[in-house]
């Protein structure tokens, strides 16, 4: 499954929570996951906080 957007990412991490209630996924597993999604929303983050900066407005496809 490839995540396009904060929405699809957000769903799929809804889904690993979901999961891992279940236990349906081992608690690494899902630390790991939680870490990438965290990196990916991060690296979002400083690209709108740089667009800012220089007066830009940001056209960055993962937020849409």
């Amino acid at each position: 499954m490839s995540i396009n957007n904060a929405t699809e990412l957000r769903e799929d991490m809804l889904a690993i929570y979901e999961k891992i209630k279940s236990g349906q996924i081992d608690l690494k597993t899902a630390k790991e996951l939680n870490n990438c999604a965290g990196k990916i929303i991060n690296s979002a983050k400083v690209q709108v906080e740089y667009a800012v900066v220089r007066n830009e407005k940001p056209d960055i496809e993962f937020l849409k």
